[in-house]
């Protein structure tokens, strides 16, 4: 699974968010700069973000946006699916946009790639805001552990 900029664009904004919950809205400018987001693709996102009810924004010189919903109330998987779609690696195995493979009675990994499914779907509805906001960032030593170092691409 990769997400879309889009996906990584929303979350970037959301967790910017969530850092200034209970506070004054945050300018788009602000968070376009400090996420590194175009802000003419964040003003598109945010519009999105509204629609769905999970920010909202004021207007004015001192306006500008926050979050509508706690951060208990939002998960990443339900930002990841409005703007991607789907969480399955392949169409075979999606619910939400299924389509058949002729090779599906034969297929040798589409169990594993079910199973990928499940395990991106059940972490990622897991994944509150407020419950990664408190995460601390991955390093690069997590990144290039040496026992993972042999499944190159990763």
């Amino acid at each position: 699974m990769r997400l879309s900029m889009k996906s990584d664009y929303a979350l970037r904004a959301l967790f910017h968010l969530v850092d200034h919950y209970g506070q004054a809205p945050v300018s788009i400018r602000e968070i376009a700069e400090r996420n590194d987001i175009p802000r003419r693709f964040l003003e598109q996102i945010m519009i999105d973000l509204r629609h769905c009810g999970w920010v909202r924004s004021t207007a004015g010189r001192d306006g500008g946006y926050a979050l509508a919903q706690k951060p208990e109330e939002i998960t990443m998987g339900q930002v990841v699916r409005h703007f991607d779609g789907q969480l399955a690696p392949i169409a075979c195995v999606s619910a939400s946009h299924y389509e058949r493979c002729s090779q599906e009675s034969r297929c040798r990994f589409r169990r594993v790639m079910l199973e990928i499914r499940n395990f991106t779907a059940r972490l990622m509805d897991k994944a509150t805001l407020a419950s990664v906001a408190i995460g601390r960032p991955v390093t690069d030593r997590e990144v290039f552990a040496e026992d993972l170092l042999e499944g190159a691409g990763i």
